[in-house]
Formats: C-alpha cells, sequence, structure tokens
C-alpha cells in the first residue's frame, strides 16, 4: 500500500508506537539492577556452536531490521559458521548492538554470569508479546528467520 493513503499511515504508526514500546522495555530490562558482567567475547552469538539462538517477537524482529538497514545492509546472510548473522566477523562485534534483541540483553552466556532468571522478566516478556499479537505476529521466532522476514517486508 503505498504510504500516502491513509491505510498505510496508520500501519505506520502502529509500527512506530510499537517499536517504541520494544525500545522502552529494552530500557527497562537494561536498567534493572542484573549482575551482568559481559566482556563481549561473543560466546553468546555462536549459535551453531553452544546449540542456543535467541528468539524474537513481531517487534523485536522489526527493530533489528530497521537497525540492520541503518549499517546499510538490507540482506541478511547467516554465516556458515553458525554465528549470529549480525556479528561483524573482522572486529567480533554486534553490528546493531543498541538495538539487540531482549535474549541477547538477558544473557545466555556462562562468561557474562548466565541467563536471567525468566521470573525476573516475565512482565517484560508478557509486554513484548502483546506487541506481537498487536502487531500480528503468531509467536517468536529464532532470530535470523525473524530478521529475514522483517526485511523482507522492507520496514
Amino acid at each position: 500500500m503505498p504510504a500516502n493513503r491513509p491505510g498505510a499511515r496508520l500501519r505506520d504508526d502502529r509500527i512506530t508506537a510499537a517499536l517504541t514500546a520494544v525500545k522502552q522495555i529494552y530500557a527497562e530490562i537494561d536498567a534493572r539492577p542484573v549482575e551482568r558482567q559481559c566482556t563481549r567475547r561473543t560466546e553468546c552469538c555462536q549459535f551453531k556452536r553452544t546449540g542456543l539462538t535467541p528468539y524474537l517477537t513481531k517487534g523485536e524482529a522489526l527493530l533489528a531490521a530497521r537497525a540492520w538497514r541503518a549499517t546499510g545492509r538490507t540482506k541478511l546472510a547467516v554465516p556458515a559458521d553458525g554465528a549470529c548473522p549480525m556479528l561483524d566477523g573482522k572486529s567480533g562485534r554486534c553490528l546493531i548492538y543498541a538495538s539487540r534483541p531482549f535474549g541477547c540483553r538477558t544473557h545466555f552466556c556462562a562468561a557474562a554470569g548466565g541467563p536471567v532468571a525468566r521470573r525476573e522478566v516475565l512482565d517484560l516478556i508478557r509486554r513484548l508479546e502483546i506487541i506481537d499479537a498487536q502487531l500480528g505476529g503468531n509467536g517468536p521466532h529464532r532470530l535470523p528467520l525473524a530478521v529475514g522476514a522483517a526485511l523482507d517486508q522492507h520496514c
């Protein structure tokens, strides 16, 4: 639907509001007094090696896709080594760190202190699920699939 149509504007406003809400949730998790000692060794970004991949709701995927596009990239290629596709292979840095997903913020990395207990962040997870439903999502999906689908929507 072209952006000059009223329905497109409503959709854009709804997405903007959802992304603002996701950012607020991220700010809240970052502000909580959870002991974290992330040394950015990127161990948790090695999905194939750890067998763990963050799952993103639609709001999170749209935010990550916008951040990805802001780096000048339009496609998401899954590295052969199974690392996070948003990890810069040369520098070892997350290319969307400020917009990294909830799962990346709550760590499952033992070196950073292990995962945040689900009960400590359940309120935030529920809010992400509500945003997902408002956007017509169907629950969380693995990072590469979720962000790839969001990129295909030309967000």
